[in-house]
This record gives structure tokens, sequence and C-alpha cells, in this order.
């Protein structure tokens, strides 16, 4: 049975100009300029300011404080649509707003190294063989199905088959073993192998045979390959029957070998260039923070449009193709506003975020010290700034810095706080940077244990668990004692 009842409800929902603000605020500065052109190309009422006529009379757009609401904007979508109000706001400026003054250096293109890529080098190889045409199509199917570390990790059988399906060429297992062993011969060496040992052992055996480290190496690599990864030195030597001195040659020789050949070719385009978004300056003792020109583009709301709406003002309003085209234009004007009040409320949250870290860690970006590190966490910062934990977190979380002494992750300077014995707080930063320093002066024959570790910090006033030792080491991706042992 039906019945009507009246309800009450609380619903808290975000308005579309704040998703947009939300999204836009996570996006970091290398990605911003793309997101900026995607909303030229969709939205014609949007111009760049930097590549109109600037000569024409321009009037700044008005000041929005970071933590006004859009509430109110998007509530008067739906009301009737009035021309004046476009018509007052005649234009507005660039957001450059002074924020940074090394824009133009931003802006000068990277010049990209043209080179052959891993595969290319492969194939040219390849086509300098004197093969048959059946022999040479296995070549390339070989080649191409090598994975990024240069290993072929494919079974013979499932080759054959791709050959046999999509290339329609029949082959046996010897012949796909006699080309793969030509490939193997390319370079980088160790190319083409199947697991870790083969890798190893091509570029041994590629090295002067007659000499007997090499020899001696290529040993090791064969019997006491699993012995040599966990560091077993004293099996190896008694097994070898050679000294100390002898294996730590044959271990340095094996140490040189790429484990990853297919990475060589390929390293300095695998680099990423890390553009930051903030800018702190040391100006004797007081620090200076700027916001990379790129977070402030040039952006306007087109004058041609705010001119149809005079024309449209004038124009009978009673013809139904003409109100679709005014509510056509007013709703592009309103997305190109939003954008704008958008990308500006970006700016001042990201400078006002950034600012209340450089205050809180003022000590640290003047000497560039991690032990002057404060215990920071996401909601102190947000309590500072009166704003959403989560605000805070978008900022910190793809967002970068460059100081005088590096270019860093925002998130990386939020840290857990530690209690010390005379009941002073420190950042747990501290503490990695103490067990860094204990690891890296140790005696590398015989390494500190999580348990040396320990004690080595309680003497020093911090009194934590060896498991926490034990984190804090992986998260520096330091292995174990028996790992960092050397001869």
């Amino acid at each position: 049975m039906l019945k009507q009842t009246l309800q009450q409800k609380l619903l808290q929902k975000l308005s579309p100009q704040q998703i947009q603000f939300i999204k836009l605020l996570q996006v970091p500065t290398v990605s911003l300029d793309a997101r900026i052109k995607e909303e030229l190309e969709e939205n014609p009422a949007l111009e760049d300011g930097s590549l109109t006529n600037m000569t024409d009379p321009v009037e700044e757009y008005p000041d929005r404080d970071p933590e006004d609401s859009y509430d109110n904007e998007s509530s008067d979508f739906d009301d009737e649509f009035s021309v004046d109000e476009y018509i007052q706001e005649d234009d507005y400026n660039d957001y450059s707003g002074g924020y940074s003054g090394d824009d133009d250096d931003d802006r000068k293109e990277i010049p990209i190294a043209i080179q052959d890529s891993f595969f290319e080098t492969l194939q040219n190889q390849l086509d300098l063989l004197a093969l048959s045409d059946h022999d040479y199509v296995v070549g390339q199917q070989i080649i191409g199905s090598l994975d990024d570390d240069g290993y072929l990790r494919r079974p013979t059988l499932s080759l054959i088959d791709d050959l046999a399906f999509s290339q329609n060429v029949s082959v046996t297992e010897q012949e796909v073993e006699s080309i793969l062993k030509i490939i193997q011969d390319f370079e980088p060496a160790g190319i083409g192998a199947r697991d870790l040992q083969e890798c190893l052992l091509i570029q041994l055996r590629k090295k002067d045979g007659s000499n007997p480290i090499i020899a001696q190496a290529i040993k090791v690599v064969e019997n006491f390959l699993e012995e040599f990864t966990k560091k077993h030195y004293d099996k190896i030597e008694k097994q070898l029957g050679v000294s100390s001195l002898e294996l730590r040659d044959i271990i340095n020789e094996i140490l040189k070998l790429n484990p990853k050949p297919g990475d060589s070719g390929s390293a300095s385009g695998k680099q990423l260039h890390i553009i930051p978004d903030f800018h702190i300056t040391n100006n004797d003792g007081v620090l200076h923070l700027t916001l990379n020109g790129r977070n402030a583009p040039e952006l306007r709301v087109s004058r041609s449009y705010q001119e149809m709406f005079e024309h449209y003002e004038k124009a009978e309003k009673n013809d139904k193709k003409m109100k679709e085209a005014v509510q056509f234009v007013k709703q592009k004007l309103d997305s190109a506003k939003w954008f704008i009040d958008a990308i500006k409320q970006r700016q001042q949250t990201l400078l006002k975020t950034m600012n209340a870290i450089m205050e809180y860690q003022y000590e640290y970006f003047l000497t560039g010290d991690e032990r002057l590190l404060r215990p920071m966490i996401l909601k102190g910062i947000a309590d500072r700034i009166e704003m959403d934990i989560s605000t805070v977190s978008r900022v910190a979380n793809s967002k970068y810095v460059q100081t005088e002494f590096g270019t860093f992750l925002l998130k990386s300077f939020f840290s857990e706080a530690i209690q010390t014995d005379s009941g002073e707080e420190v950042s747990n930063k501290e503490v990695k940077k103490i067990l860094e320093e204990c690891i890296a002066n140790e005696d590398k024959r015989k390494p500190l244990a999580d348990e040396k570790l320990t004690e080595i910090l309680k003497e020093k006033g911090y009194t934590i668990a060896r498991r926490t030792v034990a984190k804090y080491r992986e998260a520096m991706n330091i292995p174990v004692a028996r790992l960092r042992k050397e001869l």
C-alpha cells in the first residue's frame, strides 16, 4: 500500500565549481598546461591572454578570497538570464599577479635528444646480418618479444606459435634457439637472456677468458649464484679454494655486470624532469616564497563573446533560436568565469598552504639540515590555514618545492613525532638521519644488525623498538645487515 510521507534530510553536496577546483588543486604544475589547453579547446569563451592583443583595454577581474565557496554563484545558473551582469564585467585581465619572476625561464623548451630506441638498435644490428628471409622473420619475432629489461621471458613454444599464426612461418625449436644465440651476441651485452644467470654468463664470456678472475667469476655464476646473492662468501671461499682477497676481486668483477641490459640504451630517456611548483630563496636569513609562473596563466574571457550580449540584448527575444543562442553563450561565459576563478583560487590555496609549511619548518629551510625538521602532520597545517585536511593532502601529494639545497616533494616534510628520554618531541626524520649515518660509518665486514642499531639509538636518547628501526631502515631502502656485508 502506497503512503505519502514527509521527510527532512540534511545533505552535503559539492557544487560543480567546487569539484572543478578540487581537481585543479591536485594537478601538479607539469600537468597544468595540458589541463588549461584542454579547457581552451573546449570553451571558445576562454582565451589565452598571452596570445591575444594585449593593447585592448582590460579591467582586472575582482579578487576572490580562497576560502569563499561557489554555492551562491552556482545557484544563479538557473535564474533568469541578465545580460547586464556580463556587460558590466567587461573583461578579465591576465592572472600572472607577479607570482614568480622566472616565468620566462620556465617556458623555455627543453631540447629532446634524437636517438634510436632500444628495439631500433637491435633491429639495426639484425639488418646488418646476412640472414635468409625465413631467419630474418624469426629474429624480428625474438627482438619484438624482449621485455624492457632485455630479457626473453616467453617460452620457445610460444614464439613458435606466434610465428605460425601471425607470420604463417613454420619453425622448429632448434631454429629459434639458433637465431637466439645470434641475437645474444648483439650489443648491449647480455641481451636476449632467459634469466639473470644466463644474462651474467653472456657478459662474462664476452670478456677475456684467459684472465683467471674472469674464469672464477664464471664458476661462481654457474654454480654458486644463490650463495652469491645471499652473500654467503665463506661457502664460496671453501668451494673455490680462494682467499678473501681473491674472492673480493671476483665479486667486484661480477658486480660490474649489468643485470638489466635493456635499460642501458634508454636510461637517459626514462629520467623524469621535475618542475617545481614553489621556489624558496634565502635572502640574508629571510626566506622568500614564490609560486612557479606556470601556475599563473594569462587567461581572460573572450571580448567577442561579451559583445554578443550587446547584440542579443537589442535583438528580438521572442525567437526560440535566439534564446537558445543566448543560453549557449551564457553557459560558455559562466564556464570560463568559473575556470578562471578556480585557477586563481588554486594559486591562493597553494601559496597559503606552502607559506604555512615554510613558517613551520623555518629553521630547516634556512639550513637544509634534516635534523631540524619538526614533527608535522596534515591536521596541524590544516588548522593553521583553517582549511580541510583533504585540501592540504591534495597540495602535499603532488607538489614540489625548489630550495637552495635541492628540490623536494612537499609530502616528504610531513613526519611523525618521537619522544626522547628528556620528554622532547622530535621528528622521525631525525632518527632516520642518525640511522643513515650509523650505517654509512659501520664496518662493512661486520655490519650493524637492527638490535645493535636499536642500542645505539637508545644511547643517544631515542627509545624505540627494534621493529620500528627495521621499518625506518626499509623505508630508506637499506637492506638487512647480512646483505650489507662486504669483503
